[in-house]
């Protein structure tokens, strides 16, 4: 049986303030949220921008929390990865090489590439950082780009010796002298900055001096893995590279704070919970199965 609102004047108006009611508290209960969260008031319309609103304060946040490591912190961090985890060098560098290549697969997408070969001169140094960079150099062609390596120290060693197999096999081309900051700018979208990591001291030696300078010169964006070369671990350099890319790795490192680049990642998802909480690192949590997250 249908009821005819003049039949029931008073039902109506219940039902009426009832609505008016609910509609009160909801807004009433939203706009509190919004202000006590802090969070964007957007329109449904706007879920993308919404969705940026939120990644960017929760990046805010991890970067505020999270620990930067002194240069003897990560070292004795690295040491305790290998003797009590049981964790091997071949083995760490071939995930810090692969988040380091997924990385630059989220910065620099080949398709928003402006020269028409997807082009990145992966520069290496002689010791752990510069394998980092092999194995960056070898995923990243798998990924779609097409790698160069410089490569000008090369380690006896055969970790070192198998990685350099390896990129040739997958016909990545070495070089056997730095271009010249004009080429670079010609003839790459990127160089990979693979040359010093946090254990670095002191003076930097040839050829490595040489290369820096020539890089400073460069207007291509530059991707350093783990510690822009040539800065201090914990302090920096003012007139030191400039990268446009900063890819920590495990934790980032004290001189990160100082990083003015667009993009910092952190890399490397394979600390274990008890050395975590040893150190406090405070990680954040990475998203889905990536093995890289934006800070």
């Amino acid at each position: 049986m249908m009821l005819h609102v003049k039949e029931f004047p008073s039902l109506w108006m219940l039902s009426v303030r009832a609505l008016f009611g609910i509609g009160f508290l909801v807004t009433s209960r939203s706009a509190s949220a919004l202000a006590q969260t802090g969070a964007c008031q957007l329109s449904a319309a706007s879920n993308n921008h919404k969705r940026d609103c939120f990644s960017g304060r929760a990046a805010s946040t991890m970067a505020q929390t999270i620990k930067y490591l002194g240069q003897e912190e990560a070292q004795h961090i690295d040491e305790e990865l290998f003797s009590e985890y049981g964790f091997s060098v071949d083995q760490l560098m071939e995930l810090a090489g692969l988040s380091c290549a997924t990385a630059v697969t989220k910065a620099y997408p080949v398709t928003s590439l402006v020269k028409a070969k997807p082009s990145l001169l992966v520069i290496c140094g002689p010791g752990n950082n510069g394998g980092d960079g092999l194995v960056c150099a070898r995923h990243l062609k798998l990924f779609g780009y097409e790698p160069t390596i410089l490569y000008p120290k090369r380690p006896n060693k055969p970790l070192f010796q198998g990685l350099t197999t390896q990129c040739q096999k997958m016909e990545i081309p070495f070089l056997t002298e730095m271009p010249e900051a004009k080429i670079i700018d010609e003839a790459y979208n990127l160089v990979i900055d693979a040359i010093f990591g946090f254990s670095f001291k002191g003076a930097v030696r040839e050829p490595f001096g040489s290369i820096l300078d020539v890089l400073k010169k460069t207007t291509v964006p530059i991707a350093s893995i783990d510690i822009p070369s040539g800065w201090d671990v914990e302090q920096g350099s003012a007139d030191g590279l400039q990268p446009d890319m900063l890819i920590s790795l495990t934790a980032p490192k004290k001189s990160a704070s100082l990083f003015r680049g667009r993009y910092h990642f952190l890399g490397g998802r394979f600390v274990p919970p008890g050395l975590e909480r040893k150190y406090q690192l405070n990680l954040p949590q990475y998203p889905g199965t990536d093995c890289v997250l934006r800070l």
